[in-house]
């Protein structure tokens, strides 16, 4: 009978018998309900002294495997001293003991159903990146089905987030309990996402022990809450690339379960966009965000797009961002629509900050501060163009400096604004009482210590906006205030565009004072 509820899991690689027990004790402080403990990490190992001193000082159930190097493990001796061990570990009460395939498949009969002992016995298999399209994962899981195992495993080398989905494939159909996860970090979703299509265990990692791919015991349990995750939970996710700087999980997740929405929110490492749309195209996955570098090639795999940020200035036709950071999918017909909450999250964030400052525009026809401002915009990407479009509909008059000096053009013209070459930007000299916007990822974690512009001009900056949020305070806000100029943290825009997404995902009203006390505590 298939199990139901999914295990997490911690990996442990220490190289002593002394630090496996200390971790272990570790893992299940940090929420894990089993540890998986690798025995050929462990130099000088002895079999039955030290399974014995693990095994009686184990504070949890524990997995055991002895890992020979040609399927990624340490091990280089020969295989009967690993199958002994193996078999030892089973007589003296660990929980679960890993067998590879090849060597399951030659045990005789009867030491094969062995399971007289207590333990449970995981088959495993690794598919490599080579044999990954040649070999059918239906088959594979038969051949280890054929050796009589309680619990398969399958471990995945996918070159592509789409070859997850054969996993979660496999997991929803199978009669046995089943581990199947991707390594690396397009692999991520493969374990965040297991409970939901029946996986048996989950694996996450230690506290100052990160793997790519492997979300933390501490994210498992507080951001994700894997234990809430069930066949019925509707998934939301970040594409972009690279996606381990996002924040949007500790954000979105408890605001889905703040309103008692059945819902995860999760970052996807996407590569391919139209494979990527091809291949999750279920209701199941409701809705994305969409970040770096995919707001404005996104918007061709939208079936529509809402006319969001539009302006009409001087006689001009209106017009679209071109970018896009939400889909959500229609539930109706499956057509994915898109739509910009950054732009209105950027701009009202720089326009509070005038107004709390007391930079009212002084002329009572113009209801924002920007109007008539000259608005200097580093980066004509995604970003970019929200914060140029929003400025524009203001009023403000828009210079635009961006790497690639066409696309800096392009947006310059749909605005009737100026385009100027990146490298002129560090000794643009802005007239008095200007607005800066960075929207280049200049300044972001770990490259904290590049700005776009020179220190010497920002003087000359009524405000300074960046939206990059991680770090909160980036240098460049920092040189900024420190010349007495007005600053606005893109935390704030991420917060306010957050807010909007959560609206479109859920079809409700997001917990604004919530989720801004979430930015408060953990950004």
């Amino acid at each position: 009978m298939k199990l139901t509820s999914t295990m997490i899991c911690a990996p442990l690689t220490a190289q002593s018998v002394e630090q496996m027990v200390s971790d272990m004790r570790k893992a299940k402080a940090q929420g894990a309900d089993l540890v998986e403990i690798r025995l050929d990490c462990i130099e000088n190992f002895l079999p039955h002294k030290d399974l014995e001193i693990i095994l009686r000082n184990k504070p949890l159930p524990v997995l055991i495997v002895f890992r020979p190097k040609r399927d990624g493990g340490l091990y280089e001796s020969d295989e009967h001293t690993r199958f002994e061990t193996l078999n030892l570990a089973k007589e003296l009460g660990a929980d679960y003991v890993d067998f590879e395939l090849k060597l399951a498949s030659v045990l005789p009969g009867e030491q094969k159903m062995n399971h007289h002992c207590g333990s449970k016995i995981i088959v495993s298999y690794h598919v490599n990146g080579e044999n990954l399209p040649k070999e059918d994962l239906g088959n594979i899981v038969a051949r280890i089905q054929a050796t009589g195992p309680d619990i398969i495993r399958l471990v995945i080398d996918a070159a592509d987030i789409t070859e997850i989905a054969r996993v979660f494939h496999l997991l929803s159909c199978s009669q046995v309990p089943l581990i199947a996860y991707c390594v690396g970090e397009r692999g991520l979703i493969s374990q965040i996402l297991s409970p939901k299509f029946g996986g048996f265990i989950v694996y996450g990692s230690m506290d100052g022990n990160s793997l790519p791919g492997l979300p933390t015991l501490d994210s498992l349990r507080k951001a994700y809450k894997v234990d809430c995750i069930n066949g019925d939970t509707i998934v939301f996710g970040l594409i972009s690339k690279p996606v381990s700087h996002s924040k949007g999980p500790i954000l979105h997740n408890p605001a889905l379960r703040h309103v008692k929405f059945n819902g995860i929110y999760v970052p996807m490492f996407v590569d391919d966009l139209k494979k990527f749309f091809n291949v999750y195209s279920s209701q199941d996955f409701a809705g994305f965000s969409v970040g770096i570098p995919y707001k404005e090639a996104v918007v061709d795999f939208c079936d529509e797009v809402h006319p969001l940020a539009q302006f009409n200035e001087l006689n001009m036709m209106h017009q679209s961002i071109g970018a896009v950071n939400t889909i959500i999918r229609r539930p109706s017909d499956g057509k994915l629509i898109g739509y910009n909450t950054d732009c209105e999250a950027s701009i009202t964030a720089i326009e509070d900050a005038l107004i709390e400052e007391g930079c009212t525009n002084g002329e009572a026809s113009f209801n924002s501060p920007l109007h008539g401002k000259l608005f200097v915009l580093a980066g004509a990407g995604g970003a970019g163009r929200a914060l140029a479009f929003g400025a524009k509909s203001r009023g403000a008059r828009i210079v635009v400096f961006d790497i690639d000096f066409d696309r800096a053009k392009c947006l310059a013209c749909a605005l009737k604004g100026e385009a100027r070459p990146f490298e002129e930007l560090v000794n643009f000299q802005p007239e008095k009482g200007a607005i800066l916007a960075n929207a280049t990822p200049l300044g972001m974690h770990p490259n904290t210590d590049r700005i776009p512009v020179s220190e010497a001009t920002l003087g000359d900056y009524q405000i300074v906006f960046d939206s990059v949020y991680t770090p909160r305070k980036t240098r460049l806000l920092k040189e900024a205030e420190a010349a007495g100029a007005i600053t606005v943290s893109g935390v704030e825009m991420f917060l306010r565009q957050a807010i909007g997404q959560f609206n479109l995902f859920t079809g409700g009203q997001a917990p604004e004072e919530f989720m801004r006390q979430i930015v408060f505590d953990k950004f």
